[in-house]
C-alpha cells in the first residue's frame, strides 16, 4: 500500500474513532509523527462536522435523552455541570469520541467556537499521548521477540 493509500486510511478511521486511526497507522508503517498528525485532524474533522450541523443534532439529542419532558435532570446534565466544556472537551476522545463529545457539547448548548477549541486540544492531547504509548508499547514488544 502506498503512502498516499495509508494517510486516506488512517484519516478515514480517525474520523470514525481516534482509538482506530492510531493503531491502523502502525500497522500500516507510517511515521509516528505522521500518525499523529493524520489522527489528530481525521477526529478534529468529525468534531468540525458534528458541531457545523449542530442544531439538528442539538435537537435529535434533546427528544432522544429527554423525550417530551422539559428538565434536563440526570447523570450526562450532572456530568455537564460538573466539568463544563473544558471537561468535555478534553476527556470526550479518549472516553466516547470526538463525534459524540461533539454531539454532547451542542445538546448542551455549548459555544461553537468554545467547543471546537476545547475538542481540538483534547484531540491533540490524545493523539500524542496515544501515539507515544503505542510506538513504545511496539518497540518494547519487538525488542521481545528479537
Amino acid at each position: 500500500m502506498d503512502i498516499i493509500t495509508s494517510i486516506i486510511a488512517v484519516l478515514g478511521a480517525s474520523i470514525l474513532e481516534l482509538w482506530l486511526g492510531i493503531p491502523l497507522g502502525f500497522f500500516l508503517d507510517l511515521n509516528p509523527i505522521l500518525i499523529a498528525i493524520i489522527s489528530a485532524a481525521g477526529s478534529i474533522l468529525s468534531a468540525f462536522l458534528i458541531i457545523t450541523l449542530g442544531d439538528s443534532i442539538r435537537n435529535w439529542f434533546i427528544k432522544w435523552r429527554y423525550g417530551n419532558r422539559t428538565s434536563k435532570e440526570g447523570r450526562i446534565h450532572d456530568i455537564w455541570n460538573k466539568y463544563g466544556i473544558i471537561g468535555l472537551g478534553l476527556l470526550s476522545p479518549l472516553l466516547f469520541g470526538a463525534p459524540l463529545g461533539a454531539a454532547l457539547g451542542i445538546g448542551f448548548g455549548a459555544s461553537r467556537y468554545q467547543l471546537l477549541l476545547w475538542m481540538s486540544i483534547g484531540i491533540f492531547i490524545w493523539s500524542i499521548f496515544l501515539t507515544v504509548s503505542g510506538f513504545f508499547g511496539l518497540m518494547s514488544f519487538q525488542s521481545n521477540f528479537k
